[in-house]
């Protein structure tokens, strides 16, 4: 038996295959499985695991040595207004601005949703 996810309107989990569709029985909702699948892969998750979206607020969670410059981002930092970029080649997957450093990218493993 595979395993397939649950509706994503009721949340059943009878939900079975009709062709490239997946059908809930219980509410008559019909869906992509692939639909979900990309849905799923562009998700952007803080430290915690909470998803982030832009505009959100987030705050720094270790010390961060920022490249030519002296001075780093200490824990706490609170960045406000964060932009996601999910398919960041480097893994720095959220534009933002930080008050005193400028613009920056940051890893989504070192902040968490404020």
């Amino acid at each position: 038996m595979t395993n397939l996810p649950n509706c994503p309107k009721c949340n059943s989990e009878y939900t079975y295959e009709d062709g490239s569709l997946l059908v809930c029985p219980e509410c008559a909702h019909e869906w992509s499985a692939t639909a979900v699948e990309v849905e799923e892969t562009n998700v952007i998750k803080d430290a915690n695991g909470n998803v982030l979206n832009d505009g959100d607020a987030v705050t720094v969670i270790k010390d961060l040595k920022v490249k030519g410059s002296s001075s780093s981002i200490k824990i706490g930092t609170k960045v406000k207004s964060i932009r996601l970029v999910p398919d960041a080649a480097d893994g720095h997957d959220i534009e933002c601005k930080i008050d005193g450093f400028g613009a920056m990218k940051l890893k989504s493993s070192v902040v968490k949703k404020a």
